[in-house]
């Protein structure tokens, strides 16, 4: 009993000889994770009623409506109350998404698209694979923003939005046409964004890993990773099309100029392209070696 009796009064002793600030610390600490975590609780949920409402009686051009990432896009955008222009391929496929976005919405409240059927031509006839991919992945975007941009910059005001790959910022081995094109699209986004901003018109550009529905799958078994897989594999790395469709919209609303979506170690790549360019190029080399390695 009187052990007892001594250890309680041991650990009162030690309580009171504490430092003031040290208890105050102690206190205040769990309070301010829950407030922090209330805020952006918050913050999210205005952010998300701000992306619907900045929309409202806008004109919105989803250049390829029927990927993906197109028709989540459509669904946010139209829901918002946004007047659509969808493009794509298949003048099929653009009538029966219409008809699902006027079904799921209040045709009183919602306008009905625009569909406009985009033509690549005969894409068997091209010598190159270069050059397919320059066209939809560098020319694609280009022409269509110089056709809007005259517009926007009238009428001082539109913001050009690209999704665009991490590619365009860093680059994977056997990916050097693909990634090309990435760059190329970024760079000139880039250089638009100075020269537009005086007339009003907002440039912003997403990077994302991969867009996929099934981008939290698990890698089937036996699949063999080399070094520089984690940077492009679709499973662990991707995005899916949801994640992508809501950042595009707050990114409409708070008007960011650059966003990365990407995990961890995607971006410690690019950091470490930026600062130690040649540990990172010897670790790409390692890399290919060790997939060649594999293969044979």
């Amino acid at each position: 009993m009187d052990a007892n009796v001594t250890e309680v009064d041991n650990d009162w002793t030690f309580l009171k000889g504490m430092d003031p600030w040290w208890g105050t610390t102690i206190l205040l600490v769990p309070c301010a994770v829950v407030l922090a975590a209330g805020l952006l609780h918050v913050y999210s949920l205005v952010s998300g009623l701000l992306s619907k409402s900045c929309v409202r009686n806008k004109v919105l051009l989803v250049s390829d409506a029927l990927s993906a990432l197109g028709k989540e896009c459509a669904s946010i955008f139209h829901k918002g109350g946004a007047r659509l222009i969808l493009c794509g391929k298949s003048w099929e496929k653009l009538q029966e998404l219409s008809d699902d976005l006027l079904n799921a919405s209040d045709p009183s409240v919602t306008f009905p698209p625009k569909l406009v059927l985009l033509d690549f031509g005969d894409t068997e006839s091209l010598p190159e694979m270069d050059k397919l991919l320059m066209d939809n992945n560098y020319f694609g975007p280009v022409t269509l923003a110089k056709g809007v941009l005259p517009s926007m910059m009238s009428r001082r005001t539109g913001h050009l939005l690209v999704v665009n790959s991490i590619q365009g910022k860093l680059a994977v081995p056997f990916r050097t046409s693909y990634a090309a094109s990435k760059h190329a699209v970024q760079a000139f986004f880039d250089c638009l964004r100075s020269e537009v901003e005086e007339s009003g018109v907002s440039v912003s550009t997403i990077n994302v890993t991969f867009i996929s529905s099934h981008a939290f799958g698990k890698q089937k078994d036996g699949a063999t990773k080399s070094i520089w897989s984690y940077l492009y594999t679709k499973k662990p790395l991707g995005v899916s099309p949801r994640e992508a469709a809501s950042e595009v919209a707050k990114t409409l609303t708070n008007k960011r100029k650059e966003v990365l979506m990407a995990p961890s170690l995607p971006k410690v790549a690019l950091y470490t392209r930026s600062f130690f360019p040649n540990f990172f190029f010897a670790v790409m080399a390692a890399g290919v070696k060790d997939a060649t390695n594999t293969k044979m």
